[in-house]
């Protein structure tokens, strides 16, 4: 058995004893995870004793970053919640854009907040607005939901100044400006059929609500509703922050003495933490409530997430093992010797490493490095073309070894079949439109 071969094979096995346990067993998700990824390491041939390391490291730092965006955007998400700052803004999107086109009118929001914004960070400051809509439209949690995960992600994976599409655009010498415009122009149809369109479609055989244990507070009336502008303001916040941040350091003299304070600042830990007591003041003292009312609030809303939170660190580490043993490296030298067009060898090259390492970043800077050798081979093709291709691979295939794939399940409360039915088709979806978008646009520059 060739190495290509047994890899794909283990792989396989890997994801089928995750989802086995899961749903067979009845075993935790987060027991599964780490059974499976002890099991990747040994089947894949890694040393023993560099599993369980590999195991930790992928684990702290997998949190170390997206357990304070978490505890952070859970605590805006909660005063947005409890202050019925999410009830203004549902109730705003429905009376605007009618409340039978309330799933289009998320994509766009989704697609606009996910430009500055990582995945996560976008989803946690939404998840409360798409409970609510779902709340007051009636709709499946599904077709409010689809719609916004599929505008994140897509933005997340495409568009620069996202870290991966940035990079790549780095490491192929593309024109930034010139990558951001074909990414948006392609990203957008991939976004719509992948988010409005086939959660319409889905939500007709999948009927999910939203979680209780997330979702507490009761309807408000509409004479105690904070005010729209003010809420706008304080979820935007942290955006607003991140994209001053990026703005600067385009425009900023290079080694301009305030750049550091700016990179502190525009760092979504520090957004989400100013953006946190921002909604203190905004959304809590302004509301009427007391210092001991947000402190209850502010320790209430981790108990939730705290289970979620060691679900996606494991998903990270099982993410980790698999990086460690070299499945990727191997994967990837057999696609890059395939012979035909490079654009369609890059998304291929991307979609895959995505199914196998799990993470949109690792996948896509992997991809970069594999396809750089190549485009010598192309001299008349523009490289921001291939970078779009790379990250409208890193969208797809997204399942068990991606951290977002758990959040995604966890938030919407569903079981790992709809999640598959739901995250998993929507991100492929939009990986296979934005290739055909990529193809056509290739053809005519």
């Amino acid at each position: 058995m060739s190495d290509v071969t047994r890899m794909f094979l283990v792989l396989f096995l890997s994801i089928a004893l995750i989802v086995f346990l899961i749903m067979k067993t009845k075993l935790s998700a987060f027991l599964a995870l780490i059974i499976a990824a002890f099991f990747l390491g040994i089947a894949s041939g890694m040393p023993l004793d560099k599993i369980a390391t590999s195991f930790q490291d992928g684990m702290g730092s997998t949190l170390g970053f997206l357990a304070t965006v978490l505890g952070l955007g859970t605590i805006l998400g909660k005063m947005l919640e409890e202050s019925g700052g999410a009830q203004r803004l549902a109730k705003t999107l429905i009376n605007v854009f009618g409340e039978k086109r309330a799933h289009w009118a998320m994509m766009f929001v989704a697609f606009i907040c996910g430009i500055p914004v990582f995945f996560q960070v976008g989803f946690v400051l939404l998840i409360p607005v798409i409970f609510s809509i779902a709340r007051q439209t009636k709709m499946s949690l599904a077709k409010i939901g689809i719609p916004v995960v599929a505008g994140l992600i897509t933005v997340h994976a495409m568009v620069p100044p996202h870290p991966a599409a940035l990079a790549i655009v780095g490491t192929l010498q593309a024109d930034v400006g010139t990558a951001i415009m074909y990414s948006l122009l392609i990203g957008l149809p991939a976004a719509i059929c992948a988010g409005p369109v086939y959660g319409n479609f889905i939500s007709k055989w999948i009927q999910l609500d939203p979680p209780q244990k997330l979702m507490t507070a009761d309807l408000i009336d509409e004479d105690k509703l904070p005010a729209f502008g003010t809420t706008m303001i304080t979820i935007l916040l942290p955006m607003l922050i991140m994209v001053g941040k990026t703005i600067v350091e385009l425009t900023a003299p290079e080694g301009a003495s305030y750049l550091p304070v700016v990179a502190f600042l525009g760092n979504p830990i520090t957004a989400l933490l100013i953006s946190a007591i921002v909604s203190y003041f905004t959304l809590g003292f302004a509301r009427g409530m007391k210092k001991e009312d947000i402190l209850k609030l502010t320790d209430s809303c981790f108990g939730p997430v705290a289970g979620i939170m060691l679900i996606i660190g494991a998903g990270g580490a099982f993410n980790r093992v698999l990086a460690d043993s070299g499945m990727g490296t191997i994967l990837g030298e057999t696609l890059a010797s395939l012979n035909m067009s490079p654009i369609l060898l890059a998304w291929i090259i991307a979609i895959v490493m995505r199914f196998s390492v799990g993470s949109t970043t690792v996948a896509m800077m992997t991809s970069a490095g594999i396809i750089l050798p190549l485009l010598s081979n192309f001299p008349g093709l523009n490289p921001a073309i291939i970078c779009v291709a790379i990250g409208a691979g890193g969208i797809g295939l997204s399942h068990v070894n991606d951290s977002g794939f758990w959040i995604v399940k966890e938030y919407f409360g569903m079981s790992i079949t709809d999640t598959f039915k739901t995250w998993t088709a929507s991100t492929t979806i939009a990986s296979v439109v934005a290739l055909v978008g990529t193809l056509i646009v290739g053809a005519f520059i």
